[in-house]
């Protein structure tokens, strides 16, 4: 069964990752069959000095 690596900037809450990690193990046992114990799920939280987009960092982002 898969395992998912989830990079995304820090400041969500736990509820909010809570409910990802359920859905994406649902759809995955929907898809793929298998049980939700089979899905691994890694989440890195990235501080925004140290994601950048189109040469800028998105700490210096205004939006």
């Amino acid at each position: 069964m898969p395992t998912y690596h989830i990079e995304m900037m820090e400041g969500r809450t736990v509820e909010q990752k809570k409910k990802l990690v359920e859905e994406i193990t649902r759809v995955s046992v929907e898809v793929l069959g298998g049980t939700p114990e089979m899905v691994d799920i890694l989440i890195t939280d990235v501080k925004r000095e140290n994601w950048a987009t189109g040469g800028k960092l998105w700490l210096e982002r205004t939006s």
